[in-house]
C-alpha cells in the first residue's frame, strides 16, 4: 500500500519544485493547513470508502472548506437596477465538478472539526452547518450575500472594505516611481524574460477581444505565490495600464488551470469542456450570483489559465480568531450553510444537476445529515494521523 507521504509526493511531482516546498512548509502549520492542501488525499480516500455516494448532483467548487469563502466585486441585480456589489460567497473553483452533494457537504463539516480546538464544540457547530443548509435547501430559492443585508462578522468584513480604495491598494504593491511592482520574497517574485514575453502575448491576444484594449497594456509581470492546494502550479501577477499610471491601473491575477483533482473518482458524467480554464470559469459563473470582474479562460497551446481581476475588495475570514466569541462563530458557520445551499440551487438543473424539486427532497430526508457527521469524525481522526506521518517525514520538493 502506497503510504500517505508518497501519495503527496506523486501527486504534486510536476508542479514548480520551489513552489512545492513552500506549500509543504504552509502544510505542516496544523492539521486544517494539511487538510487544505491534500483535496486529492480526500477524495482518494472517500472514494475508497465506497461512503456518501448517493445524493443529488450539485455543481461545485469541488474543495469546499472554511477558507474557500470569501468577498469580491460582481454584478448584481438589486432593488431593479444593476450596480457593482462586494459580496460574500465560495470563491475557488480549482477543482470544481458535477458531484454528490453529500461531497460538498462532507468536506466542508471535516474543516469545521478540523478548525476547531473543543471537541464538542465542533460538533455542535458540524450540526448547525448542516441544519441550516437543509433548511435553505429546502426553500428552493437561493440568495445573495452583500453589505446591506449582511450580519455578524461577514457585514463587519464587508463594511471594512468600503474604506479601501484602489490607489492605496495599488500603492501597496508598486515600486514608487516606477512602473513596476514590488518584489516580496516568498510572495512577489521577478519572472524570466522568456515568460514575460509569452504572458505578455497572453493577455494581449485576450485584450485584442475586449472593448478597450488598450487598458490592457501590460507594464509589469512577476510570479504571485498564493493559495494552498495549488501551490506549485503557474501564477501571474500583472499590473496593467487601466486608466492611468499610477492610480488607475490594475491588477490582473492569471493562474494556470489543471485537470480537478476529483476527475478520477467522479461518478456523475461531465459536459465535455473546451479547457480545463473553461471547466473552471464556466461552474463558477453557474454557482456564483456574480462572478468577479474580467473572468475570463485563456488558452495557449499545451496550457489553459484562469484570468480575473484582483480587487481590493478581495478578502476572506479566518475563523480562528472568532473561537473566543462562540456566538458570532455559530453564526458565521451558519452562514457558510446558507452560501453552499444558494449555489446547489442557483445551479440547479443544469447540464445534469439535479432540479430544485430533487434538492428540495433531498433537504427532508431524515438520514444524510448524520451519515455525513459520521463520517467527518472518522475522516477527522484520519487527517491527524496523516498529518503526523507528514510532519515526521522528510519530504521535500523534488
Amino acid at each position: 500500500m502506497t503510504s500517505v507521504v508518497d501519495r503527496i509526493s506523486q501527486f504534486n511531482a510536476d508542479r514548480i519544485p520551489e513552489r512545492v516546498a513552500l506549500k509543504y512548509q504552509a502544510m505542516k502549520q496544523n492539521a486544517f493547513a494539511f487538510f487544505r492542501g491534500t483535496c486529492h488525499l480526500f477524495y482518494e480516500d472517500l472514494q475508497t470508502s465506497g461512503a456518501l455516494q448517493i445524493a443529488p448532483s450539485v455543481w461545485s467548487c469541488g474543495d469546499l472548506h472554511l477558507q474557500n469563502f470569501g468577498t469580491f466585486k460582481g454584478n448584481a441585480i438589486i432593488q431593479g437596477g444593476a450596480r457593482k456589489l462586494v459580496y460574500f460567497d465560495v470563491n475557488d473553483f480549482d477543482e470544481s465538478a458535477l458531484i454528490p452533494g453529500s461531497w460538498d457537504l462532507v468536506r466542508l463539516v471535516t474543516s469545521v472539526l478540523l478548525e476547531s480546538e473543543n471537541p464538542q464544540e465542533a460538533l455542535t457547530l458540524a450540526q448547525n452547518v448542516l441544519t441550516i443548509y437543509a433548511k435553505t435547501l429546502a426553500t428552493g430559492k437561493s440568495g445573495v450575500l452583500y453589505r446591506e443585508n449582511a450580519s455578524g462578522v461577514v457585514r463587519d468584513l464587508l463594511q471594512t472594505l468600503r474604506k479601501r480604495d484602489r490607489a492605496q491598494f495599488l500603492k501597496k504593491r508598486l515600486r514608487p516611481k516606477t512602473r513596476a511592482l514590488l518584489r516580496i520574497p516568498n510572495k512577489i517574485l521577478t519572472v524570466s524574460p522568456a515568460e514575460i514575453h509569452t504572458v505578455n502575448h497572453l493577455i494581449q491576444t485576450w485584450a485584442s477581444t475586449q472593448p478597450q484594449p488598450d487598458f490592457f497594456q501590460v507594464l509589469d509581470i512577476t510570479h504571485r505565490i498564493a493559495g494552498s492546494g495549488s501551490l506549485g502550479v503557474p501564477r501571474y501577477l500583472i499590473l496593467v495600464q487601466g486608466r492611468g499610471y499610477p492610480k488607475g491601473c490594475y491588477l490582473l491575477d492569471l493562474k494556470a488551470a489543471r485537470r480537478s483533482s476529483l476527475a478520477p473518482f467522479l461518478t456523475t458524467s461531465q459536459p465535455t469542456w473546451s479547457s480545463e480554464g473553461d471547466r473552471i470559469v464556466q461552474i463558477q459563473t453557474r454557482l456564483q450570483a456574480s462572478p468577479p470582474a474580467l473572468l475570463s479562460a485563456i488558452e495557449s497551446p499545451g496550457q489553459s489559465y484562469v484570468l480575473r481581476e484582483l480587487q481590493p475588495s478581495n478578502d476572506k475570514i479566518d475563523p480562528s480568531p472568532l473561537r473566543r466569541q462562540p456566538k458570532r462563530l455559530t453564526a458565521f458557520i451558519q452562514t457558510l450553510g446558507e452560501v453552499v445551499a444558494w449555489g446547489h440551487l442557483r445551479s440547479s438543473g443544469r447540464q445534469g444537476s439535479a432540479i430544485a424539486d430533487e434538492l428540495i427532497a433531498f433537504a427532508q430526508e431524515p438520514t444524510w445529515q448524520s451519515e455525513i457527521l459520521d463520517y467527518a469524525q472518522h475522516y477527522q481522526a484520519q487527517v491527524q494521523w496523516d498529518y503526523q506521518s507528514f510532519l515526521e517525514s522528510d519530504l521535500k520538493s523534488q
